[in-house]
């Protein structure tokens, strides 16, 4: 974040220049929650629960988003669930139970595994929040300058979170960290192609297809983590994790088929 940060500002400061459209302070207040909300938030509640589970169960229940989505804005903002919606909802959950059934029996040690995999629900729950509320902010604020607010105040909070973390812990001393040398072009790379190039297309997309069809569209991430999880980190790969992550896919393609 360090590395992707000034970007974002630079970014800001040049399009906000030529931005003709009216942006309220409300507005910024928003962006700025929803940056922290859908990416210091749900990334924390990820990295503690993986932790605990594996990289396959995060995926799977990770797929819960996009019915969260649906969830949330019937809650929030009246859109009523239609009946294949409800059917879409018990097929995805349906599925992730299956997988979570056949993964918990490889755990050592259920409670932090329940425990992992509660935080890694959290982060869906706090993305799914972040890809509604970026729906009803773009369209005033532009993809760039949206983008680039929410993105400012999420590296903001993992500064003081990290700051916060050393001065608990009493480790102010070693604030500065050295990063090895044969890792540092992986960290650029993570920081310019795994955060800032599709932070902006995320949003780009979002302005064009709709928060509903991008959680959908989206959902082809957890699909190959699930299969790279298996192939490069060696995971297992359960039937049920099989049958499941198939259960699940159908559910969300099958929200798909509302429009």
């Amino acid at each position: 974040m360090l590395i992707a940060f000034p970007f974002y500002v630079i970014i800001w400061l040049f399009v906000r220049k030529n931005w003709k459209g009216n942006i309220t302070n409300t507005h910024y207040y928003w962006a700025i929650g929803m940056g922290l909300l859908g990416y210091y938030m749900s990334s924390l509640f990820d990295f503690i629960g993986l932790q605990y589970v594996s990289a396959g169960i995060e995926r799977i229940i990770l797929f819960v988003y996009p019915t969260l989505a649906v969830i949330i804005n019937w809650l929030l903002f009246k859109v009523p669930i239609t009946k294949r919606q409800w059917q879409a909802i018990v097929i995805t959950y349906f599925g992730i139970g299956i997988a979570y059934w056949g993964e918990i029996h490889l755990m050592p040690n259920t409670p932090l595994f329940i425990y992992g995999s509660l935080m890694v629900l959290l982060c869906g729950i706090t993305y799914a929040f972040y890809l509604v509320g970026t729906g009803k902010l773009i369209p005033t604020m532009g993809t760039s300058i949206y983008t680039s607010v929410a993105m400012m105040a999420a590296s903001l909070g993992i500064f003081i979170h990290y700051i916060l973390a050393k001065t608990v812990n009493g480790d102010l001393q070693n604030l500065y960290y050295t990063i090895p040398s044969n890792i540092v072009w992986y960290v650029i790379a993570l920081a310019i192609f795994a955060t800032l190039v599709p932070s902006f297309l995320l949003s780009a997309g979002m302005k064009r297809v709709g928060s509903n069809n991008l959680a959908v569209i989206t959902s082809i991430g957890p699909v190959a983590t699930l299969f790279q999880a298996n192939w490069i980190l060696g995971e297992t790969f359960t039937w049920q994790q099989m049958i499941g992550t198939v259960l699940v896919i159908a559910g969300v393609w099958h929200i798909k088929k509302l429009g």
